[in-house]
C-alpha cells in the first residue's frame, strides 16, 4: 500500500440519531475523515446476499479499505479433528464473506496451547492454516493477549515465513496486555517493528495491518477493552514508532470509543 489508513472495528457510534448498518457505517466513517472498516464476523457472517449489494457499493463510493475479524471460536490446535475441521470451516465462511463486498484482510487468532507444548501447537496449526486456499484475501495472524493463547509474535512471524497465504496483524494492545503492560516507551515499539522487518523483509511494514486500543490486563493478560484515555497504553510512542519506519497499510482502532479513538490515533500521528 501506498498509505497508511486509519478506521475502526465495529459500527461507528454517531450521535444516536442514526442506526447503522455497515453501508451506512462506512458512509459515516468516510465523512469524518476516516478510510478503513474491520467487519465484525465474530459470532456469526453477518455479510448476506441481502446487504452485500449495498455494503460493496458503499465501500466503492468511499474508496474504503474493508477487512473483517473472523469467529472468536477458532482453534486449529483443538484436541478433537472435529473441532480443528469446524474452524477450518469458520475461517472459509468468513472468507467468503469478506469476499463478496471486495475485502483485503481476515484477522483471526489461530488458537490455543491446551496441553500441547508451544512446538506441538506451532505444528498442528501451521499443517492446518497450510489448508487454506490461496486467495486474494489475506489470512491476518493476530498476536494474541493471553499467554493460553497460540499467538506471540515471534510465533506468527514464523508462520508467515512458511504460508505464503498468511500475513501478520500486530494488535499491540495485546502485546502490551500479555506481558503485563511491557511496551512502555519508544523504543519497545520500535524492537516490534524491527523484528517484523528484519525477519519479513521492509515489505511486511509497506503493508502492515495493525490494531491499537486501550487495554485493561492482568498478571495473565487482556481482560477487556478501554477507552484510549482511560488506559496506560502509550499510543503516543506507539504511532511514533510507526512513522518512524514509515509503515503503510492500515491501523484499526479497537474498544468502546470506536471511531472517537479513530480520530484520536489519526490526529495525533498527522501532528508527530
Amino acid at each position: 500500500m501506498d498509505t497508511l489508513l486509519f478506521g475502526i472495528s465495529g459500527l461507528p457510534l454517531g450521535d444516536g440519531s442514526i442506526k447503522f448498518n455497515y453501508a451506512r457505517g462506512i458512509d459515516y466513517a468516510k465523512s469524518i475523515g476516516l478510510d478503513a472498516m474491520e467487519l465484525l464476523f465474530v459470532r456469526n457472517v453477518n455479510v448476506t446476499d441481502n446487504n452485500k449489494n449495498l455494503i460493496l457499493e458503499a465501500k466503492l463510493r468511499n474508496n474504503f479499505y474493508l477487512s473483517a475479524h473472523g469467529s472468536h471460536y477458532i482453534n486449529l490446535n483443538a484436541n478433537e479433528p472435529d473441532k480443528q475441521e469446524q474452524s477450518l470451516e469458520r475461517i472459509m465462511k468468513a472468507l467468503e464473506g469478506l469476499a463478496k463486498v471486495g475485502g483485503r484482510s481476515l484477522i483471526f487468532h489461530p488458537g490455543f496451547y491446551l496441553n500441547d507444548s508451544k512446538e506441538e501447537a506451532y505444528f498442528t496449526i501451521r499443517d492446518n492454516l497450510l489448508r487454506l486456499p490461496l486467495t486474494g484475501v489475506d489470512f491476518r495472524l493476530e498476536t494474541t493477549g493471553k499467554g493460553t493463547q497460540f499467538g506471540t509474535l515471534e510465533e506468527l512471524v514464523s508462520l508467515c515465513k512458511e504460508i505464503s497465504s498468511c500475513k501478520l496483524c500486530i494488535d499491540f494492545a495485546h502485546i502490551h496486555a500479555r506481558y503485563n503492560g511491557n511496551l512502555k516507551g519508544f523504543i519497545d515499539f520500535v524492537k516490534i517493528l524491527k523484528y517484523v522487518s528484519d525477519e519479513l523483509g521492509e515489505s511486511a511494514l509497506e503493508d502492515l495491518h495493525i490494531h491499537i486500543g486501550g487495554v485493561n490486563y492482568n498478571e495473565k493478560g487482556e481482560r477487556n477493552h478501554l477507552p484510549l484515555l482511560q488506559s496506560d497504553f502509550n499510543y503516543v510512542d506507539c504511532l511514533k514508532a510507526i512513522k518512524y519506519f514509515n509503515v503503510k497499510g492500515c491501523i484499526i482502532s479497537e474498544g468502546p470509543m470506536v471511531e472517537k479513538d479513530a480520530l484520536l490515533l489519526k490526529g495525533t500521528y498527522e501532528k508527530l
